[in-house]
């Protein structure tokens, strides 16, 4: 289990960084996507390690990608019933 996490902490986080400095905003709004996919190994990897400063870290990184979900994906959609 603890290799998948690594693995989704390396692809997601890497992934997540080039795209917030792709010139191009039609990629760059999906870094926000695969910063939050990661989310759930850094979770883990740190309850597990019991690295709370980690965690905590880790809570407002995920914080930060939920504000990326909203500004590039949620901001001006509406909602019709």
């Amino acid at each position: 289990m603890i290799d998948f996490v690594q693995i989704g902490i390396a692809v997601t986080g890497t992934v997540a960084v080039f795209l917030t400095q792709c010139e191009r905003i039609e990629w760059r709004r999906f870094a926000c996507i695969f910063g939050m996919l990661g989310q759930p190994c850094w979770l883990y990897a740190a309850w597990k390690a019991d690295q709370t400063g980690v965690l905590f870290v880790s809570v407002l990184y995920a914080m930060a990608w939920a504000k990326g979900i909203h500004t590039h994906w949620l901001k001006g959609l509406t909602w019709s019933r």
